[in-house]
């Protein structure tokens, strides 16, 4: 299995795509009942095989992600070779938690008020070992999929433009 299992709730949501799985695999609604009390191991591989395709399918629409915690917001970019992130976080004491649902002036406001700052970041890498792979483990770790990747490309705009070098006559 290269993901995990899908949970008994998650398959129940997905209970007509995984009819039409089984019945690919010219497995009707009686012989999978049989198979589950005769064979509950080759019924296991069933739904781990189908876990597989699920996942598959959903990590390779996936464009960006996001993880928020009380102190920290990462943003991801997910193209075909390389990942992107830009994240801001809170540097000092405050009571801020980017977790809590609020005005972003007002966020803003209270951090500075406590002394606290605000420091963005950013960075890129290829995918290690593979980018399903590591947008799984992401997702494994919190991350959300973001629709539109509004967070990404609004921290994307804050960042300073790229300092040019003076070139060499």
């Amino acid at each position: 299995m290269k993901y995990r299992r899908l949970a008994p709730d998650e398959l129940a949501e997905l209970e007509t795509e995984f009819i039409q799985f089984l019945a690919s695999n010219t497995i009707t609604g009686p012989d999978w009942e049989v198979l589950k009390r005769d064979r509950p191991e080759q019924a296991d591989e069933l739904i781990d095989l189908f876990s597989d395709i699920v996942f598959e399918k959903v990590l390779s629409r996936v464009n960006f992600l996001e993880i928020t915690t009380p102190k920290d917001i990462r943003t991801f970019s997910c193209g075909k070779e390389v990942i992107k992130m830009n994240g801001i976080r809170i540097v000092g004491e405050t009571n801020v938690d980017f977790t809590q649902t609020g005005d972003p002036q007002a966020m803003m406001a209270q951090a500075q008020q406590s002394g606290a700052t605000l420091q963005a970041y950013s960075g890129e890498k290829t995918y290690q070992p593979s980018r399903s792979e590591e947008l799984f483990s992401l997702m494994q770790q919190g991350a959300l999929i973001s629709p539109d990747g509004h967070l990404f490309n609004t921290l994307e705009a804050l960042k300073p433009p790229a300092s040019s070098e003076p070139s060499a006559s």
